[in-house]
């Protein structure tokens, strides 16, 4: 049983296993990249709506906290599974605010309509209207003492939120809207180059071949090698790609007209988490004047700030680097093998998104759209 401030919510055995079988598969790295966990966090969330016993948006509210530190804790650096559980608390706040507000409507306008019958039937307006005014008066007292916040139940409040968790589950699984942005940012006879392996990216340049021929420079992106997938799918698609070495970036960066990567997550302050040596490829980008583009669905968008950017640091298996047979026959040597870069908002030229493109500096206002200030902190209870 999952209880929130004395009121029972019982959740389901099996929604139960999935969530406990989610956050083990996450500790044990056997769900990877934000797109793999945000659409698994959507899925769950949407579970749990749908299948729990709650009576107001505020039980549910409290019982997504509560089931978002549990997943959270698991893997504080996915930030994908706050961002997504701050989405569907904003939708959760939205749908009953537009609820209690058509319904209200409803009900002014039944008032309206009785008190006109009442009017037409009596000869003493005054009377009828003090004694209208009065009882309105009083409901509103009656109400603002009885009922708290987010404390109402609506009937129709759960499909209204499942529809629109529903449509937060569609933008997760496609960068559809995305990709189709493409021909406005890639042009005829470009060289575009891009580092390590991105759906995102990979989907957004395959967009842009149908109807324009460009060249693509892919990074190895050392020690992962995905860039060598990435050249490969790329190659399959028709697209005239050339395979580099992480040390040939700069070299490389003076034939360049655009740089076009994607992100593990999107700061409040513009800047970005990536692929580790994202960064020296920023660097390089930004000593050669050419544009950095970063590709990203809004899931990735934190409201968060890199105050501790030692907190990005996760560190792979050094195998990657040494293998462990290698290892045993050399005596004082460390292998350091980071997951990701912070590139701070002064590197990014552009972001491109499901809702187009916005400077680093704009980004505060789509979190603004999309998250709500009372659930920036989520061990809050409503």
């Amino acid at each position: 049983q999952r209880r929130e401030r004395g009121c029972a919510l019982t959740m389901t055995d099996k929604l139960e296993q999935n969530i406990t079988k989610f956050i083990l598969a996450l500790k044990r790295g056997q769900v990877g990249g934000s797109f793999h966990v945000a659409n698994e966090t959507v899925s769950i969330l949407r579970a749990v709506v749908s299948s729990n016993r709650w009576h107001n948006a505020k039980q549910l509210i409290n019982l997504i906290k509560q089931i978002g530190r549990r997943i959270i804790s698991a893997k504080p650096f996915e930030l994908a599974v706050g961002n997504i559980i701050r989405r569907v608390l904003y939708v959760i706040r939205e749908a009953y605010t537009e609820t209690e507000k058509e319904l209200k409507e409803l009900e002014e306008q039944q008032k309206n309509k009785a008190k006109e019958l009442e009017l037409s039937r009596s000869s003493s307006t005054i009377d009828v209207r003090k004694s209208s005014s009065m009882i309105d008066r009083m409901r509103e007292d009656e109400d603002t003492k009885a009922e708290e916040k987010f404390s109402k139940s609506y009937s129709d409040l759960k499909s209204h939120i499942l529809e629109a968790i529903s449509d937060l589950l569609d933008e997760a699984k496609g960068d559809g809207h995305l990709a189709e942005r493409a021909l406005e940012h890639i042009h005829a006879n470009e060289i575009i180059m891009t580092f390590g392996k991105s759906r995102t990216v990979l989907e957004f340049l395959k967009f842009a071949a149908r109807k324009r021929k460009f060249e693509v420079i892919v990074a190895d992106s050392a020690p992962s090698n995905a860039g060598q997938e990435t050249a490969v799918l790329l190659a399959e698609a028709g697209i005239e790609t050339t395979l580099i070495t992480d040390s040939a970036i700069y070299s490389m960066m003076a034939r360049v007209n655009k740089v076009i990567v994607g992100t593990h997550a999107v700061m409040a302050n513009g800047g970005l988490v990536a692929f580790s040596g994202t960064h020296m490829l920023a660097q390089a980008a930004k000593c050669q004047a050419v544009p950095f583009v970063v590709c990203t669905g809004l899931y990735k968008l934190s409201p968060e700030y890199p105050h501790n950017q030692d907190a990005f640091t996760e560190l792979k298996s050094p195998e990657e680097v040494l293998s462990f047979e290698e290892a045993d026959s050399i005596d004082h040597v460390s292998v350091r093998n980071p997951a990701w870069d912070y590139i701070p908002p002064e590197l990014v030229s552009l972001y491109i998104t499901n809702v187009g493109g916005h400077n680093p500096s704009y980004l505060y206002r789509l979190l603004a759209e999309y998250y709500h200030p009372e659930d920036m902190d989520l061990t809050a209870v409503d």
